[in-house]
């Protein structure tokens, strides 16, 4: 959430930044609506109270020199049955202005590009993007031919968008996981974290999910329950209504999670195969940090994403998002995008966030300065390093054989009990 008087006093700003993001301007002018009715309601029932507050004292001096005060005392009452019936009129103005507040994203940072998802750019490409002397099959294929991935099993459980994993695709899920938490905590420095996959709707306002994007979330019938989108919430949650010692910065966390989203608004798209499912499972990053270390730590959160397709040596590029396809919280955000042979393009695997302190404000996530004074917003940061179907999907189609097979990235030989080459089913 932005700061209340920041958007007070830059409305100009906010227009820019809701016109970048390709969304309605028109809320800053009802916002402004708003504000200037607050003003006005606050100004005449403070004028009002400073008027009965005159008349109450010349009300003690008339009953000192034994003087009828009938006149001021009945004025008072006029003006305290005004003033009780204005002040709730300001608090509903109040309240829809925050309302209001809770739904402008962001101010996108000044090196973030302008336009739709066309002006993404790209930043840098790693690895090679591998020939075949054969045509590549896409992942589903692959999935179905060795035996590991089963559909239609997974709809008969639960519906469309979900897969079953048997054998080699549960082993590798699995050996991915580990690769990853292990990396994240023995060499980026991450503490790991179990969070529970059930979280409450106060969460998710924290970080930004809800009121906007409710419909995209799962929630459990008569409870205050959702199930997790992602473990950026209950990780960057950890610290909400809590001041951090200045010293303990910076916070950084990893966490695998499975994950739940409906997908709603993604009919027709990726509907075969596993880019797009409603149960899925991710290792997270998140990090805490003081607010002149932010972009900064963007930079080495997305390494610490980055790290893990070079040591899978998938070949990926870094693309920073424009204003109008960047998330709602976000100030500044990198996708990797690892390259699919048998889809032939590059498809994301990772998106790395600056959210500056919007969602610490939202969340009242601050920290108390070394050398005392006011405590301040911490900013926070996360990215998936990496999501864990999408990474076997590349696995897959960049380490496909011509007979069908597929080779176990060496990264994993440590998790799988050596190396592994996984053949199709006769």
């Amino acid at each position: 959430m932005l700061d209340l008087r920041f958007v007070r006093e830059r409305l100009d700003l906010v227009e820019t930044a809701l016109k970048n993001r390709r969304q309605d301007p028109g809320i800053v002018a009802t916002f402004a609506e708003l504000d200037q009715e607050r003003r006005r309601l606050l100004k005449e029932i403070e004028e009002r109270k400073a008027e009965r507050n005159r008349a109450n004292d010349q009300i003690s001096q008339r009953k000192k020199l034994n003087e009828p005060a009938d006149d001021l005392i009945n004025a008072v009452k006029d003006v305290s049955a005004w003033i009780k019936a204005a002040e709730p009129k300001l608090n509903e103005v109040e309240e829809k202005e925050l309302e209001l507040l809770q739904t402008i994203p962001n101010v996108p940072d000044e090196s973030v590009p302008v336009g739709d998802e066309t002006a993404n750019q790209e930043v840098r490409v790693w690895g090679q993007i591998p020939r075949f002397d054969f045509t590549p099959k896409p992942h589903y294929e692959l999935g179905e031919s060795l035996g590991i991935m089963d559909f239609p099993r997974a709809a008969k459980l639960s519906g469309s968008r979900f897969v079953v994993l048997t054998g080699a695709g549960a082993a590798l899920t699995r050996a991915l996981i580990n690769f990853m938490v292990e990396l994240h905590t023995k060499e980026h420095g991450y503490t790991e974290i179990w969070p529970p996959s059930l979280i409450n709707s106060q969460s998710l306002y924290a970080t930004g999910q809800l009121p906007k994007f409710a419909e995209e979330s799962f929630k459990i019938e008569n409870r205050d329950l959702w199930l997790s989108p992602t473990a950026e919430v209950p990780l960057t949650n950890l610290f909400r209504d809590e001041t951090i010692v200045a010293e303990d910065l910076p916070i950084s966390l990893t966490a695998y999670t499975p994950c739940f989203r409906s997908e709603a608004g993604a009919a027709g798209r990726d509907t075969r195969g596993m880019i797009r499912t409603r149960q899925f499972d991710k290792v997270e990053l998140v990090k805490f940090v003081k607010p002149e270390d932010s972009f900064k730590a963007l930079e080495t959160l997305t390494a610490n994403a980055e790290e893990v397709l070079k040591r899978l040596k998938l070949p990926y590029r870094v693309v920073v998002l424009s204003t109008g396809d960047m998330g709602f919280s976000s100030a500044k955000t990198y996708d990797l995008e690892v390259w699919l042979p048998g889809a032939g393009t590059y498809r994301e695997i990772s998106s790395c966030s600056c959210f500056t302190d919007f969602q610490a404000r939202r969340a009242g996530i601050r920290f108390k300065p070394a050398k005392g004074g006011k405590a301040e917003f911490v900013h926070t940061l996360n990215g998936s390093g990496l999501a864990i179907g999408r990474t076997l999907v590349a696995i897959l189609e960049n380490y496909q054989q011509a007979d069908g097979s597929v080779v176990a990235p060496e990264a994993l030989e440590p998790f799988l009990g050596g190396p592994k080459v996984f053949k199709p089913l006769k």
